[in-house]
């Protein structure tokens, strides 16, 4: 038994000993304003070198501590929750590689480099969301990947134009080739990429199928590695791609994709596609504020919001196993009374995701809308900002009443009980940090504070939106369950909201359902029809007939032996005179 769990400790132990000394480096690197690039030239070719190249500066450095931090934490949860897992150590190596593959990601400045991480990260993500092998999971794990394919190309594509620069380092590029036309091209490849890794409108669907995966995988991909890769690609892109057109098709979709994650998320009861879906409503926003110019805020929401949003699936996860893996919140209520160090995790986690004053979150998300409004933009972008944010502290006050303060909604009688200590002390990292690492990456990551002067109620217009979110969450959760949408059924706009906007429909059997019905028609008409017509089918048909006719010459009869015999000698003597 002591060396069935003895991977897990190493690795946390590694990650965490690594975690260590990138926060000491990235301490030093800003202190002293460093940046180191390390190149391994591997092969050189008519005047195109290939090169290994590693970027270490301020921003890879602190990315890969939360990166180590929270996936040393989610190893460890592992460990138990994971416990009744016969193959615990090929569970432990996937999320090994697939870390590795992210800090690949994180310190790549080569494109090529870039790919191995990108598609590293698409590969294994495919095996931990097919890991509990039934139907469905392998549905989600095609849709995953094949969603992620679309990137992987696009990056492909990128590779083949950036041959015309003689190098595939864009770091070297983004300032003087703005206006190239190929670097124009490049742009465009870019934001398809991580539009589809960080799963903004149209390739929306695959992030809460994705749920298929064990609870630590989630924990772990929604908070740190696989979604952010998109959105971390376009801050080391930014210099380039500022005041482009496709910037401003990204932040209008964006910010349709952060709608639209916040309405789908009040009307579903899965415990953890409602968290996947607030994921996908803070990727609207990391990415909106990215398309607007600033980096560093979506750079600092994406730390931030890490912390928090593993946190939430590390306790959702907690609760899954204490309900005898039920994730219907219906049938949950009232766990506050039974597990209180667990539902304190999921509470303050929860918070911190509203943007509740002096918690993670709130640092980042404030900051953002701020500068929203200090922004020269329409009303329709304000709009949808403002009207995510209500919506997130919605669908956190719905599952919160759902969870902690409706009444005690078992079916049946489970054994409920806080003393899982291996889980409480990896949750208990990171609640830590959602509390502190708000304030201390404001100080980190600004070399000066952001320090926004307005009238009073645009100051407070943040938390006017909060509060009425939450009072509208608090309204619909006492509500009787049909009183809430019976205006809604009557234009049957309720499957509409329920179905992510029948994105699903859309943009998977909307493709798939042609492509189907055509080859359908090719396999009945060419190969089941006219080539088996004339080919195989034809044949059999055509020599069965033949064989039929010399079948009643070799019937033992003597008048047809006769008859045959002096028809041919007919027809010889015949021939013989022509």
């Amino acid at each position: 038994m002591q060396q069935k769990f003895s991977i897990c400790f190493i690795s946390f132990f590694f990650f965490f000993f690594f975690m260590f000394m990138n926060l000491l480096m990235m301490i030093f690197f800003i202190t002293s304003n460093l940046t180191i690039m390390i190149e391994w030239e591997i092969i050189s070719f008519n005047s195109v070198n290939i090169v290994m190249s590693i970027l270490l500066d301020w921003m890879s450095l602190l990315f890969m501590m939360f990166v180590l931090l929270i996936s040393s934490s989610v190893i460890y949860y592992s460990k138990s929750y994971m416990s009744s897992e016969i193959n615990l150590n090929r569970f432990i190596i996937l999320v090994i590689m697939f870390v590795l593959s992210m800090i690949l990601l994180i310190i790549s400045p080569n494109i090529i480099s870039i790919l191995l991480g990108w598609d590293g990260l698409g590969l294994i993500s495919y095996c931990l969301v097919i890991y509990y092998q039934n139907i469905k999971s392998y549905n989600a794990g095609m849709l995953t990947a094949l969603s992620n394919r679309i990137g992987d190309v696009m990056i492909l594509m990128v590779i083949a134009w950036m041959l015309n620069y003689g190098s595939w380092n864009y770091i070297y590029y983004l300032m003087f080739m703005k206006n190239d036309f190929a670097m124009n091209f490049i742009s465009v490849m870019i934001i398809m990429a991580a539009m589809t890794k960080s799963a903004q409108i149209p390739f929306s669907s695959w992030l809460p199928a994705a749920m298929a995966a064990p609870t630590p995988v989630s924990a772990l991909v929604h908070s740190s590695t696989l979604v952010t890769a998109g959105v971390y690609l376009l801050i080391r892109f930014n210099l380039l791609l500022e005041n482009m057109f496709m910037f401003k098709i990204l932040l209008l979709m964006s910010g349709l994709t952060m709608m639209m994650a916040g309405i789908s998320a009040n009307y579903e009861y899965d415990l953890k596609k409602i968290i996947a879906l607030s994921t996908l409503s803070q990727l609207g926003l990391m990415m909106s504020i990215l398309s607007m110019g600033y980096g560093d805020l979506a750079f600092f929401h994406l730390l931030t919001h890490a912390m928090f949003k593993a946190l939430l699936f590390m306790c959702a996860g907690v609760v899954i196993h204490m309900m005898n893996d039920n994730q219907d919140i219906r049938m949950m209520g009232g766990v506050s009374i039974f597990i209180p160090m667990t539902s304190l995790c999921f509470n303050i986690s929860n918070m911190a995701l509203c943007g509740i004053p002096f918690l993670a979150g709130f640092y980042s998300k404030d900051l953002i809308l701020e500068m929203v409004l200090m922004s020269n933009l329409n009303m329709l972008i304000l709009y949808l900002y403002y009207f995510s944010t209500g919506l997130t502290m919605f669908y956190t006050l719905r599952l919160m009443m759902y969870l902690m303060i409706n009444d005690f909604n078992l079916m049946s009688i489970y054994n409920l009980y806080d003393e899982d200590y291996i889980m409480l002390k990896s949750m208990m990292i990171l609640l830590m940090m959602s509390l502190i690492s708000g304030s201390m990456l404001s100080w980190v990551i600004f070399y000066y504070p952001y320090m926004i002067y307005m009238s009073l109620n645009m100051k407070l217009m943040v938390i006017y939106v909060s509060l009425l979110g939450g009072f509208m969450g608090w309204l619909v959760s006492k509500m009787n369950i049909y009183s809430v949408n019976k205006f809604l059924l009557m234009y049957n706009l309720n499957m509409f909201f329920t179905l992510m906007w029948f994105m699903p429909n859309l943009s998977v059997y909307g493709f798939n359902y042609y492509i189907l019905k055509f080859s359908s028609n090719l396999y009945k008409n060419i190969d089941m029809g006219w080539s088996e017509l004339f080919s195989g089918h034809g044949m059999f048909n055509l020599i069965k007939n033949y064989s039929l006719i010399s079948t009643i010459y070799q019937m033992n009869n003597f008048k047809i032996y006769l008859f045959s015999f002096v028809f041919w000698m007919l027809l010889i003597m015949l021939m013989m005179l022509i």
